[in-house]
């Protein structure tokens, strides 16, 4: 690699610098195109490597050279802030060395503060890392490049908060991740590998050699379930989503045709919104309509940053725009808690725009509680595919946690971009399951009877009606 100051430009030599950069780091294989695409002005990357191929290590290294080429704010972005500062901030590597103290040496170090997790090179720039779960409080700082790690399990909103700034400044991104089936994340692929100044490159474990066959295999009989192990090893995005709370639902309601953009509203049939709200984090509305046999989710809705007021207004629009009146509108336990920004409640703002008759608190209940009553639900749901895309996401990026020391999945769905959509629908669904027809019982067919044996015309009659009303339910 190229010293500090070095670009190859044929400038008069320079006296030789006291650091040389990347500090620490001799690339593998692997490693080495992403940087040289980088040395050559690339623009956008998308990496899918499986884990421990050290794509965090690289294109922090990376950035060291970059920060010093051109001086300016360099953001290395994982999904949440408590992520950020577990996986690099107070990382330690094999060799037993803090990861940002030996990929930014003291020599080119002007300060650090360990509160928002900032390195003040000596050369001018700022090294900071982010969580993206709160990435747009930080929009004034014009970042010169952003790395989105582990950019699979990632609100995909974050990026187009950056991307105007990055296109305006002429900066770099890079997207790199394991799968996690085909999300967001194999969209920023596949527009990697059709598309000039993009690089797209994904490397498994048989292109590395960094982990041997033996070694995955082993992960599966130690208690890694095998579809997460070809997710993590093996980058194979057509494995399930293991983990995933709601999305084999999704997927079922998808094979069997229930997400398409066939649906309209029935002017004549009830709407029920269902809701997750939250001030600074995302809060998300469903748009349910009851039809025999079940529920057509015709809209969704989530946006960040707006108080109650503002979600009154918004809704509005939508109720105008759409030509519908709400007939109940659902807000989540913790709606009745005054807030900073507000002297008054969620419920009494939503009260005060659209009366006390269609206004109401879903009761407090356990997420398995909830959780089970989707699952019940999903089953009677058709979906507008194009107008409920987003939340249809939500529902199938949905997960739990994987306990990577202990081989589990936690006990309950991590809270990341997913949660406020999937929760607002888990919300709707604990009301709504009371509408979900039960269970039918198939008759009997005795076969012990004679041939001969008599049924009146009523009686059969009766048992064609039964027939018929089955056949109504999806």
């Amino acid at each position: 690699m190229r010293d500090l100051l070095g670009d190859g430009s044929g400038a008069p030599p320079r006296p030789k610098p006291d650091v040389i950069l990347p500090h620490g780091f001799t690339p593998r294989a692997n490693q080495r195109p992403v940087m040289a695409f980088f040395d050559r002005g690339g623009k956008r990357y998308s990496g899918i490597w499986h884990r421990r191929a050290g794509k965090d290590r690289v294109m922090l290294a990376q950035v060291s050279k970059m920060a010093h080429r051109r001086v300016g704010t360099y953001w290395h972005c994982l999904p949440t802030l408590k992520q950020a500062r577990k996986v690099i901030w107070d990382a330690i590597t094999k060799e037993g060395e803090k990861l940002i103290d030996i990929t930014f040496p003291k020599r080119i170090v002007k300060g650090m503060r360990e509160d928002d997790m900032k390195i003040e090179l000596t050369c001018g720039s700022i090294i900071q890392l982010m969580g993206a779960d709160n990435i747009e409080s930080n929009l004034g700082a014009n970042p010169l490049h952003v790395t989105f790690s582990e950019w699979a399990l990632t609100d995909p909103q974050a990026w187009n908060y950056i991307r105007p700034i990055l296109r305006e400044n002429d900066g770099t991104a890079a997207f790199i991740t394991t799968p996690r089936g085909y999300n967001h994340a194999y969209d920023t692929h596949e527009i990697a590998k059709h598309n000039a100044g993009w690089m797209a490159e994904t490397y498994s474990i048989y292109d590395t050699g960094i982990i041997t066959h033996e070694e995955y295999l082993e992960e599966i009989a130690t208690g890694m379930p095998e579809e997460l192990a070809r997710q993590e090893y093996l980058v194979d995005f057509s494995a399930a989503n293991v983990g995933s709370v709601l999305g084999r639902h999704v997927e079922e309601a998808e094979k069997a045709g229930r997400i398409h953009d066939g649906y309209a509203y029935d002017p004549l049939a009830e709407v029920v919104l269902s809701s997750d709200i939250g001030f600074r984090d995302a809060a998300a509305f469903w748009f349910w309509q009851l039809r025999p046999g079940g529920f057509e989710l015709m809209d969704y809705d989530e946006a960040r940053g707006l108080d109650a007021d503002d979600w009154c207004d918004r809704l509005e629009a939508h109720f105008k725009a759409r030509g519908i009146a709400p007939t109940k509108i659902w807000l989540p336990h913790d709606a009745r808690v005054k807030t900073f920004q507000s002297k008054h409640s969620a419920v009494e703002r939503f009260i005060t725009r659209f009366g006390a008759a269609r206004v109401s608190v879903v009761p407090q209940v356990k997420v398995a509680d909830r959780i089970n009553a989707a699952r019940v639900v999903l089953r009677r749901c058709a979906f507008h595919k194009s107008h409920c895309a987003v939340g249809l996401r939500m529902l199938r990026d949905w997960h739990y946690d994987w306990d990577d020391e202990a081989k589990v999945f936690g006990r309950e769905p991590e809270h990341d971009y997913a949660s406020h959509g999937a929760d607002s629908f888990t919300y709707g669904s604990v009301i709504l399951q009371e509408a979900v027809p039960k269970a039918e019982v198939k008759p009997v067919l005795d076969y012990g009877h004679p041939a001969h044996h008599a049924f009146t015309l009523d009686q059969l009659w009766e048992l064609r009606s039964e027939s018929q009303q089955r056949k109504k339910h999806f």
